[in-house]
């Protein structure tokens, strides 16, 4: 299973390392500590937290979302139905959800599971997805 730190959620999340503090510190975002003493919050429960976090309105704590730079969207995959043939894979980018459909095999070549790192590429209707 992967992990994050706090500072990786929060770009994840598209706030500040502070906010995604205050968010653990109030038991918003479940995080466990590593044997170093970082504070580590597991991908599956990130991907649900970043999920419910869209889907209700800005509150005044949270902050704007960074913007992407050339219509590329780091995210972190929420969900991935596999078809025979095809495959659709959600990402859920700050506030944003994509949703890409592609091939089973792009998808099992990529590696990619829910909770992990992806970066959404848009470019007109068709969404990429890179491996981060």
């Amino acid at each position: 299973m992967q992990q994050y730190t706090i500072g990786q959620a929060a770009r994840l999340l598209g706030v500040s390392p502070d906010t995604a503090r205050r968010w653990a510190d109030a038991g918003r975002i479940a995080t466990h500590r590593d044997s170093a003493g970082r504070r580590l919050v597991d991908g599956r429960d990130l991907a649900a937290f970043s999920v419910e976090l869209a889907a209700r309105p800005p509150q005044e704590e949270d902050e704007a979302p960074q913007t992407s730079v050339r219509n590329a969207f780091p995210g972190i995959v929420t969900a991935i139905t596999l078809g025979d043939v095809a495959a659709q894979v959600e990402i859920q980018a700050g506030p944003h959800r994509l949703v890409s459909l592609l091939t089973r095999e792009a998808v099992e070549e990529l590696g990619l599971e829910v909770g992990m790192r992806a970066t959404a590429r848009v470019k007109s209707t068709n969404v990429h997805i890179d491996r981060s």
